[in-house]
């Protein structure tokens, strides 16, 4: 899993200038999935959907910070019951529902507070790649590595790996700051972020027990701060870049809420032609580096023998506006937002009539731990995880077990909490009120907000998501029927995760035999 990377930010997926070979060799050999969709698009959120299997409004992780509670069950509590390892490096941007821990007294210490802690992952390296130095961080092991090669300070995180050199002294320009990232890291790329994490899963892999195991290797980049290590940095120039996908009538006649976004300073800053030239070279090297360190990755489970027994997913968390829209960073629900790269290779010669192919059915992220748990010989768990299996769209077309399009699902959903934005604020919005959620199906794409109008996009006609027809009277119908889908997803959320629905099949009604007598008139009754 990347961070922040967008879906069209690949060669496999057309971008025209950003050449990723062995992300595309990847895809060659397996399935890419060209309709794939985020739970949230925002990092916290969309990973706790990937890691529970369930919607936003499920697991209640609205937003980066709010805690996952304890009890959710993640890809580990499936997995470890079935003799399976499930081991991270890098980012889960987690954080662990401490109060309800403290409450049933369980030890953040142990092996399952630790469990309960991290998504259920044993955390050979975790690294959220953000400020080690914010309060109540740790610092990452990352920060250790780079001193005792050299690179000493009090933050090398952030003065060697996301710092770059002034041309005239030698000194520190913090990637912070979009005007320094044509620079190059003051680390050198064998030392990034990027290479370290590759080389600590494959410590892992080398110090693997018999066990099968299911690693998260979780790249912090392309996620800002926007600077790659040479020679990353200088790969690409202005001229490399795809044109901004914007118009100024999406400025005169915005959405209140959209609006609101628009005035972020992430976003006027990226609606500056100057800092998309400077910045989205640095994000397109940060990426090849990403797929350089992947064939490096690739080579060494093909040396260990392990590249015919490893099914490998390949995913991000989320796109990037990078000024389309006028907007920066992500969290609306423009396609270069919620909409994410996602292929699988499946080694089993069972796949081999779908390798290479392009999939268009409508998947979700919180599709991929119900995969694992189909690929772990696990029973089912409907009444808990909200996604689907994609291993029967991995497997031979006329295999019984594969799903023809029209029986796969007919839309897509995906939520956002803006409640700690600044959009709130200026917009009068109360917490509980700041609310927005997508629904989309093959055509259209319905956005709904608590207290404004809702929009609507025709991605047939109308791929760039320019024009909102939320209140074109002709559309009228289009809306209702999306309200009423979206409607009908509320109240099929997965609330009831305590006992399945075979077992309350099972038992049916049994008040009588325990001696609760409702209803009788007398015993002869």
């Amino acid at each position: 899993m990347c961070d922040q990377l967008r879906w069209d930010y690949l060669s496999c997926y057309g971008h025209p200038h950003l050449e990723t070979p062995n992300i595309d060799a990847l895809a060659n050999d397996g399935v890419r999935f060209d309709r794939a969709y985020v739970q949230s698009p925002i990092c916290g959120p969309s990973r706790m959907s990937f890691y529970t299997g369930r919607y936003m409004s499920s697991h209640g992780s609205t937003w980066n910070g709010v805690p996952l509670r304890v009890g959710e069950m993640t890809i580990g509590d499936y997995l470890q019951p079935l003799g399976w390892q499930t081991v991270l490096v890098g980012k889960t941007h987690m954080r662990a529902d401490t109060e309800g821990m403290q409450r049933l007294g369980i030890d953040p210490a142990t092996e399952i507070g630790v469990r309960v802690a991290e998504c259920g992952f044993e955390p050979f390296e975790r690294d959220d790649g953000l400020h080690p130095t914010a309060a109540g961080r740790p610092e990452p092991r990352y920060n250790t590595y780079l001193r005792e090669h050299g690179f000493d300070s009090d933050n090398p995180w952030h003065d060697w790996a996301n710092a770059g050199a002034a041309p005239a002294d030698g000194g520190l320009l913090s990637g912070w700051y979009m005007k320094n990232a044509h620079l190059p890291a003051r680390v050198p790329a064998e030392h990034s972020e990027t290479a370290y994490t590759t080389n600590r899963a494959m410590d892992f892999i080398r110090n693997a027990d018999d066990r099968p195991w299911c690693l998260h290797l979780s790249y912090i980049k392309p996620h800002w701060p926007y600077i790659a290590p040479a020679p990353y940095h200088s790969l690409y120039g202005a001229d490399d870049i795809m044109p901004v996908c914007r118009s100024d009538a999406e400025r005169v006649s915005a959405h209140p809420v959209y609006a609101a976004f628009m005035e972020h300073r992430d976003s006027k800053a990226f609606s500056r032609q100057e800092v998309r030239a400077r910045v989205l070279p640095a994000y397109m090297g940060l990426i090849k580096q990403i797929d350089d360190e992947l064939g490096r990755f690739f080579a060494f489970l093909k040396e260990r023998d392990l590249w015919d027994t490893t099914l490998i997913v390949f995913t991000s968390d989320h796109g990037d506006y990078l000024g389309d829209h006028w907007l920066g960073e992500k969290e609306l629900f423009h396609e270069c937002s919620v909409r994410i790269p996602l292929i699988i290779r499946d080694p089993s010669h069972t796949a081999d009539a779908t390798r290479g192919r392009a999939n268009n059915h409508l998947i979700e992220g919180i599709d991929l731990a119900p995969t694992f748990l189909d690929l772990a010989g696990g029973t089912p768990q409907p009444h808990r995880l909200e996604g689907r299996s994609l291993l029967p769209l991995l497997l031979n077309p006329v295999d019984g077990r594969q799903t023809p399009d029209d029986a796969w699902r007919d839309t897509v959903v995906s939520e956002y909490d803006y409640s700690t934005r600044g959009a709130m604020q200026a917009l009068g919005v109360t917490p509980s009120k700041a609310r927005i959620h997508m629904i989309r199906d093959r055509r259209w794409k319905y956005i709904t907000y608590e207290g404004f109008d809702a929009q609507l996009f025709d991605l047939d006609s109308d791929p760039n998501e320019f024009s909102d027809l939320g209140r074109d009277p002709a559309f009228a119908d289009v809306r209702a029927r999306l309200r009423e889908n979206l409607f009908a997803w509320s109240r099929t959320l997965k609330h009831r995760t305590t006992i399945s629905d075979e077992a309350i099949a099972r038992s049916g009604d049994t008040t009588h035999d325990r001696g609760i007598l409702i209803g009788w008139w007398d015993e002869d009754g």
